[in-house]
């Protein structure tokens, strides 16, 4: 007679025999049974499921198959950023990329570690209690889709791991679709009547997005895994390359062409054996990937702005191509900027269509001699932004026709002017309709108001439909309102007037810099909000006040003075006041005045005991200053607490002023410092 005990023995023996054999055929493309052992373990186990329901666990390789439709995707916050990287595309580059590098340590050796780039979609794997928890994708970098539902059907990413792996921890990933899969897909598609895909990228991406996970349980899609993204309740290696062979023994799938070097020469060498094979290998490849090696040395360098320091893409040749120049579009930016682009007879370049093309401004244009009609040389510059490099002269006709600005907007009709000493072209309304939509969309963008749940959408069929003119009209919409539109539901419609009313309370600098002023940038804003403190007051600025504002030229001046003389700005601010919008900050307006730290720049380093780290690099904006993470000749100070890091030895090196925690408080309360 068969006992429970026996029952949940066999389960569990046949989910570690399944997992075994998927690490096997999935991850070492070394299979011990053949396909149809293999289902047969698998359907005994689904039996066993069925019969016993309560032995269904989240690991268990059942739960690869699919489950029902979602009805959307929701949100996933990262808690560490997945920062893009920058981009090399000569060795002169990757050269000047690993001399910075080589100056910010101080000339400390450090090792390279270099992968092939793949071509697909960036994913991050948090696992609880060693099981997978929740998949995402990269996003915006700070929030990306829930796509858990879908990462559990690749073969090739672990469901759990092994109980010497962390209590919890992110794996960093790139999802991809073999060459072979690929064409198996698209000649699918074909037979039952469907476009197919352009390129594997878009096709991995769009299998990953689909509402039901079934259909992305039944595409071969597959994973290398690049890194780890952070780790809690364990101890980890020091030294990426470290990691990743640890990784590796837990079960996730590594590129097997991953290498480390102690200088560029052999950096170099690996990068010219990809490039020049990259045809042959069963994925696709748009460069190699240069790591520093060491974790400490990762850290100690940083990342600016959205960007790691300790990293670069090598990006391949841009793939080129020749069609014809059918015509040249302009649409309107949110500033107002007139922006030229290149309409093109449909051309195949390195596996993707492109009919559209960058084109930077009408001297650009006339610089490269780009005439409507040309036929025109187009390349992917970097492998995704089609550009026109120029035209083919020896082929023109003298049908050919020479491009000009419009002298009134495409879209109001409003006279088209160009600002002295600048390349570009601006339309004069302010009340342009193409302008407002741009606006509307940067007025609830994370940086500014950050209004969840109003995304780019949202925004274009509120526009459309005429429910919202400007940024001001948000505040208010009502229920009816939003239930009347499609795939509009009521918890949706909730979450986004939630999202609205909290958004009234956000710092006055998030609403100057959601304002959209022309050169007013997110830091920029908060120089300003520390400065005027109200909207009214910095309305009513002079130029000259402005400009006792560190990095305050006339041109930014005469930019805020413009933006607030506009009647059309005036009533939209006008209606955020009504709605209920926060319009100034309660603050001393003298310690502003002051602004002590204006043009320093300060690393902290170790941990203070009157302020936590936030609130010291909030302390240091608030008085003109800037804080930063990496120590350099710029550095005006590093100020030391307990335990600090390498950043100490750094500022020793560079002869950077170092200041302990009781200078720092003095400084931040002082007239002035002397430079």
């Amino acid at each position: 007679m068969t006992t429970t005990s026996d029952v949940n023995r066999r389960a569990a023996e046949l989910r570690e025999l399944i997992n075994h054999h998927s690490y096997l055929y999935y991850v070492l493309d070394n299979p011990e049974v053949s396909d149809a052992e293999y289902d047969a373990l698998m359907q005994e186990l689904k039996d066993l499921e069925t019969e016993h329901p309560e032995l269904v666990t989240p690991d268990s390789p059942t739960q690869r198959i699919g489950a029902a439709p979602v009805t959307a995707f929701g949100v996933v916050e990262h808690p560490q950023p997945l920062l893009s990287l920058s981009n090399a595309f000569s060795y002169e580059e990757l050269c000047a990329w690993y001399h910075r590098v080589s100056e910010f340590l101080a000339g400390q050796q450090f090792d390279l570690v270099c992968e092939p780039k793949i071509d697909g979609l960036a994913v991050a794997l948090t696992y609880v209690d060693r099981v997978l928890v929740t998949g995402a994708t990269r996003g915006d970098g700070y929030r990306g889709e829930n796509i858990t539902q879908n990462v559990r059907t690749i073969g090739s990413i672990p469901l759990s791991v092994p109980r010497e792996a962390p209590g919890k921890f992110e794996v960093r990933g790139e999802v991809y679709l073999p060459k072979s899969g690929f064409k198996r897909l698209n000649e699918e598609r074909v037979r039952k009547g469907l476009h197919p895909f352009a390129n594997p990228r878009n096709a991995a991406a769009g299998s990953l997005r689909q509402l039901d996970s079934r259909v992305t349980a039944e595409r071969p899609l597959d994973i290398f895994v690049y890194g780890l993204g952070w780790a809690e309740d364990g101890t980890v290696p020091g030294t990426h390359w470290e990691i990743m062979h640890w990784l590796k023994s837990l079960g996730f799938k590594i590129n097997p062409g991953i290498a480390r070097y102690q200088d560029l020469d052999g950096v170099e060498e690996y990068y010219c054996n990809w490039r020049d094979n990259r045809e042959s290998w069963p994925y696709e490849v748009d460069g190699v990937v240069v790591k520093v090696d060491s974790i400490a040395f990762q850290q100690e360098l940083g990342a600016a702005a959205r960007e790691p320091r300790w990293a670069i893409a090598c990006k391949f040749p841009a793939v080129q191509g020749t069609t014809r120049l059918v015509d040249i579009g302009v649409n309107v930016g949110r500033t107002g900027r007139l922006n030229p682009y290149a309409i093109l007879e449909p051309v195949r370049i390195g596996g993707v269509t492109i009919s559209h093309a960058a084109l930077h401004n009408e001297e650009d244009i006339h610089r490269k001699d780009i005439r409507i009609g040309d036929t025109v040389v187009v390349q992917r510059a970097g492998e995704v932004i089609p550009e026109i490099v120029g035209p083919v002269a020896s082929k023109r006709t003298g049908e050919e026709k020479v491009f000009f600005m419009p002298q009134q907007c495409p879209v109001c009709g409003a006279e088209i002017i160009k600002p002295e000493g600048m390349a570009m072209h601006m339309c004069s309304n302010a009340a342009c309709p193409s302008q407002a939509l741009e606006k509307i969309r940067h007025f609830v963008s994370r940086g500014a108001m950050d209004i969840d749940g109003v995304g780019d959408k949202l925004c274009q069929a509120l526009f459309n439909q005429g429910i919202v003119a400007d940024a001001g009209d948000l505040y208010y919409l009502n229920r009816e309102k939003l239930l009347e539109m499609d795939r509009m539901a009521d918890k949706s419609v909730s979450h986004i007037l939630d999202s609205i009313e909290k958004s009234k309370d956000r710092p006055l600098s998030r609403l100057i810099f959601g304002l959209g002023i022309i050169h007013v940038g997110e830091e920029y804003a908060e120089l300003l909000a520390g400065k005027f403190t109200s909207i009214d007051a910095l309305a009513n600025a002079s130029q000259e006040e402005l400009m006792t504002l560190p990095s305050t030229g006339p041109k930014i001046a005469q930019s805020i003075i413009a933006f607030f003389r506009q009647e059309g700005n005036r009533s939209i601010i006008q209606k955020l006041r009504d709605a209920g919008v926060k319009m100034e900050e309660k603050k001393d307006t003298a310690e502003f005045e002051r602004m002590t730290l204006a043009g320093k720049e300060f690393v902290l380093t170790g941990k203070l005991d009157s302020l936590s780290r936030y609130e010291a690099e909030a302390r240091i904006r608030e008085r003109g200053g800037k804080a930063s993470s990496s120590v350099t000749k710029k550095t005006s100070y590093v100020v030391v607490g307990a335990d600090p890091g390498s950043k100490l030895a750094r500022a020793r090196q560079l002869g950077v002023e170092v200041v302990n925690e009781e200078q720092f408080l003095n400084l931040l309360g002082q007239e002035g410092i002397k430079p």
